[in-house]
């Protein structure tokens, strides 16, 4: 236990009791949740971050939009700090303000598409303003904002991590009880491929989950961008030699293992805190260790990439590339959310 957890130890009581007073007040007046005009579906978890959500949530907003299904991505802009909120985010959108998930999803899928607020009623209303066409509403990381109803809730489960230590916050990683799987539609069991023990997962979902389906995914890395301050289109290996890989998210062990899975050896790493990046004088030290260390470029991923700016690109002398990341075998989930949607239409 890191001293902390160990110093915050004696909050866990507490921070146990409000969650499930909050929990069991929703239970008993649902009618408190706020109700759409279209269908909302949450993609979120039990645990803190690192799970996959943010690319899962871009893969099913990409999916949805081809089959017609026309969405906005509501997030509470973790990290953001802005005047106008809710506020609707843009490629060239300030990530000190969007926070950066929202950010690199706003990159990817194009204007209009999501929103950030940290009352996701609110952020849905203007997402509904700026595009009344609208057919439904994608809450990312929104298992614990049940001020928002919603029509299907997709539970994630990072499939190598799983539950941890199976205890709540601040002695574990999880947000609320493990019977709180109970109010999800679905699980989706993220880097399946790496899971040593399916039954033990299966065995878990039929003790504290609904009873619905289980959905098995993998993340896989698309191409390497080389990074710029301008847009370039996905290259492939930056050249010879071994990289030397940074990241600030959840799990940044699984960015370093996707990243050999791929072909990409790196001789060295640097981890972050989760939604933190390099200052500059981070960024020249980083170059001085990855030299030291006998790598050629560095490697992140999309996510640290749209934190740099022009400061950054100004120390730079090593070459850069933002890795993507994409959801692999997920076309079982998106045809079930497709049918799920189909049967929930309103209006």
């Amino acid at each position: 236990m890191s001293i902390l957890r160990y110093l915050a130890a004696p909050l866990a009581p507490l921070y146990g009791a409000v969650v499930r007073a909050r929990n069991r007040g929703f239970d008993a007046h649902p009618e408190r949740a706020a109700h759409l005009p279209v269908p909302v579906v949450s993609v979120g978890n039990l645990s803190t971050g690192g799970t996959g959500k943010t690319p899962l949530t871009l893969f099913l907003a990409e999916g949805l939009e081809k089959a017609g299904w026309l969405n906005a991505v509501l997030s509470r802009g973790y990290g953001g700090r802005r005047d106008v909120d809710p506020m609707s985010v843009e490629a060239t959108s300030n990530p000190r303000q969007t926070g950066d998930e929202p950010l690199l999803l706003a990159q990817r899928l194009g204007p209009h598409r999501v929103v950030v607020g940290r009352k996701r009623h609110a952020a849905s209303l203007r997402a509904l303003a700026q595009r009344p066409e609208l057919r439904c509403l994608l809450l990312d990381d929104g298992f614990q904002h049940r001020a928002l109803h919603r029509d299907i809730d997709l539970l994630v489960l990072d499939g190598v991590r799983r539950w941890g230590n199976g205890r709540m916050l601040p002695l574990g990683d999880l947000r609320e009880p493990m019977d709180s799987a109970a109010r999800a539609h679905a699980l989706v069991v993220t880097r399946a491929s790496r899971v040593p023990n399916r039954s033990e997962v299966e065995a878990w979902w039929i003790q504290h989950g609904s009873g619905g389906p289980i959905f098995w995914v993998d993340f896989k890395l698309g191409g390497l961008r080389r990074w710029t301050l301008a847009d370039s289109a996905p290259q492939s290996q930056p050249g010879p030699g071994p990289a030397f890989a940074w990241c600030g998210l959840g799990h940044p062990e699984a960015f370093y293992a996707d990243l050999l899975l791929a072909g990409h050896t790196w001789v060295g790493t640097h981890s972050f805190p989760d939604h933190l990046g390099p200052s500059p004088a981070d960024l020249r030290r980083l170059q001085v260790q990855a030299r030291s260390e006998g790598a050629t470029w560095l490697v992140c991923t999309e996510k640290d990439a749209v934190k740099l700016n022009h400061t950054h690109a100004s120390v730079l002398e090593l070459p850069l590339y933002a890795a993507e990341q994409r959801v692999s075998a997920g076309e079982p989930l998106l045809t079930w959310v497709l049918d799920q949607l189909a049967s929930t239409q309103k209006g």
